[in-house]
């Protein structure tokens, strides 16, 4: 658990304690220190706060995800007054974000999503913030060279994952079996080169597979 302020981390901290399948390993007051605890206790999750001194959530973020997968999955706490920051996360391998106004239950649902190896990502929220931060400069010439390595079918499955579809609906849409859905996406993760739904959102918008603006699943 790594946030500046000490009573949001022993609040948070006695949250996520309450659960009976959680344990709270470590926690920090900035991003330097939640890089040292999470390298040496390597948890299943790291709760992220952005604005930390000494390093800056992102930052820290991005230190854990270059440095080993059983660093932990990062789960970053945010305000809609941390818009502009978010995007960076995502893009700095973080797999989710939560709302520091959430309640108790989705807060430790978030963790359990998260430690499962989903993505949390709420769409409405994560569209308006990736359409507002990369619509304006278009498709980028290295995201619309990755579309080439899947096949058809992969892009049909990313499109809809970036559009927040679950494997369930994506299977629904598609008329697919859960299971094959499932392949695809594994498929599409290694071929992408990323850890989660999280950087696949990302990069879909940044190849121009989903446009910014528009809901008809393109």
């Amino acid at each position: 658990m790594a946030d500046d302020d000490p009573l949001a981390r022993t609040a948070l901290t006695t949250i996520l304690g309450s659960a009976s399948d959680l344990d709270v390993v470590g926690s920090a007051g900035n991003g330097a220190e939640a890089v040292q605890a999470a390298t040496r206790l390597r948890p299943d999750v790291v709760v992220m706060d952005i604005r930390m001194p000494v390093i800056n959530g992102i930052d820290a973020t991005r230190h854990l995800t270059s440095l080993s997968p059983t660093a932990g999955r990062v789960l970053v706490l945010t305000t809609f007054g941390d818009e502009e920051y978010l995007l960076e996360a995502l893009r700095a391998g973080a797999s989710g974000f939560l709302l520091k106004n959430s309640s108790a239950d989705q807060l430790i649902g978030a963790v359990r999503t998260v430690a499962a190896g989903e993505a949390l990502l709420a769409p409405g929220v994560t569209r308006m913030v990736i359409e507002r931060y990369l619509a304006a400069t278009g498709p980028t010439r290295s995201a619309v060279s990755v579309l080439k390595r899947l096949t058809p079918r992969e892009t049909e499955v990313m499109a809809l994952m970036a559009r927040g579809l679950s494997n369930r609906e994506i299977a629904d849409r598609l008329v697919l079996g859960e299971t094959t859905v499932k392949t695809h996406v594994a498929r599409i993760l290694t071929k992408l080169a990323v850890r989660d739904r999280a950087q696949v959102v990302i990069a879909a918008y940044e190849s121009g597979l989903v446009v910014a603006g528009r809901t008809d699943g393109s």
